[in-house]
């Protein structure tokens, strides 16, 4: 099943490519924003092509942008019927997968130098470790958009990879949680604890603590930036735990992964009092979306399931049961951490037929 991802890589522009990286970010949206006015203006898709624009663009850059004005015109601008007309305002470029090429070092971009659109290589960081990028820039590629965050220069490559999901029936449950991100539980018992929660409450706290702080001190971009960092280290986590997951998958030959379905889950998560803050600002729905696509690419299937009682039922008499701290046990004996009954139970679930809701 074709899936398409984004690949992101850090730019290490010269002074003057930074220069001319800036100017055309701002003349490409300015180049849309003037577009979809004129096409408002005249209820109708413009028949302009790259001839009739004078901007600060490459020919192959400009058709982009008609392309793109034309995209927003008619999925946004049509389709409200004039009522939602946007206007960009995050410099961007974009190259169609047509202008651009790589090798291991560089980027290679029709920039304009000297009033003439020219290939340049533009220093980038293509080799990640165990070269994951490299490896899916060998897919199908879309294309290319640069963006400037917080001072560095990032090319988004957009990439399709076909998948062929492997053969064979072995199954494995995720639960995921707050104490314990997540808990993997494979069809023959082989488990695994993923994450540090304690770690991660940790840092929500200091995070919150300083918030308040420079709140107190009406320091509002002390707070932005405060945010960026917890929700990079956040992200980061959530990144480490989905790729600690699938490797686990892969090491025990797991062909479907199996997690709760993420609709309620703020409702129906086991947590106490003192956790409520974390629980409702924790990102399920990114964690599974980060296992599912990486989990894709290794050719292992995701599924998600109904967890009503997953975590009440015993695996082995089917009693229902409430845990007590971080232990279940049943009358009948069966005796295991309370997570990794969730992922017990979580791998013969009922199947839920379509896509997960946003937690």
């Amino acid at each position: 099943m074709p899936q398409t991802i984004t690949v992101k890589i850090k730019l290490l522009p010269t002074r003057e490519q930074v220069e001319i990286l800036t100017k055309m970010s701002y003349e490409y949206i300015s180049t849309i924003n003037t577009l979809i006015s004129e096409m408002v203006e005249e209820k109708k898709s413009t028949k302009k092509t790259s001839k009739h624009l004078d901007s600060f663009l490459p020919s192959a850059v400009k058709n982009q942008a008609i392309k793109d004005a034309k995209s927003i015109f008619s999925t946004k601008v049509k389709k409200s019927k004039y009522k939602i007309i946007p206007t960009l305002k995050k410099p961007v470029c974009v190259w169609n997968n047509q202008n651009y090429s790589f090798d291991f070092e560089h980027i290679y971009l029709p920039l304009v130098l000297n009033g003439k659109a020219k290939k340049v290589p533009v220093r980038s960081l293509l080799i990640d470790k165990e070269n994951r990028n490299f490896d899916l820039l060998k897919h199908k590629l879309g294309t290319l958009r640069i963006t400037k965050k917080s001072n560095k220069w990032i090319a988004q490559i957009s990439v399709t990879v076909s998948n062929e999901y492997r053969n064979g029936t072995k199954v494995m449950g995720v639960d995921l949680g707050l104490k314990v991100p997540a808990v993997g539980v494979t069809d023959n018992g082989n488990t695994k604890f993923f994450g540090n929660g304690r770690k991660n409450k940790y840092v929500k706290r200091y995070f919150r603590k300083k918030r308040q702080r420079f709140g107190k001190e009406k320091k509002l971009h002390a707070i932005r930036k405060l945010n960026d960092k917890e929700q990079r280290y956040m992200k980061d986590q959530d990144h480490k735990v989905s790729r600690s997951i699938v490797n686990f998958a892969i090491d025990h030959q797991i062909s479907v992964i199996r997690i709760e379905q993420l609709t309620n889950i703020r409702q129906t998560a086991r947590t106490s009092r003192k956790n409520e803050k974390n629980l409702h600002t924790w990102s399920f729905y990114r964690l599974a979306q980060f296992i599912e696509y990486k989990a894709n690419l290794a050719g292992i299937k995701v599924e998600y399931v109904n967890p009503s009682y997953t975590s009440q039922t015993c695996p082995s008499c089917s009693k229902q049961n409430k845990a007590k701290d971080r232990k279940y046990k049943c009358a009948c004996g069966f005796e295991t951490h309370r997570d990794r009954v969730g992922a017990m139970n979580i791998r013969y679930a009922p199947v839920i037929d379509g896509n997960s809701q946003s937690a």
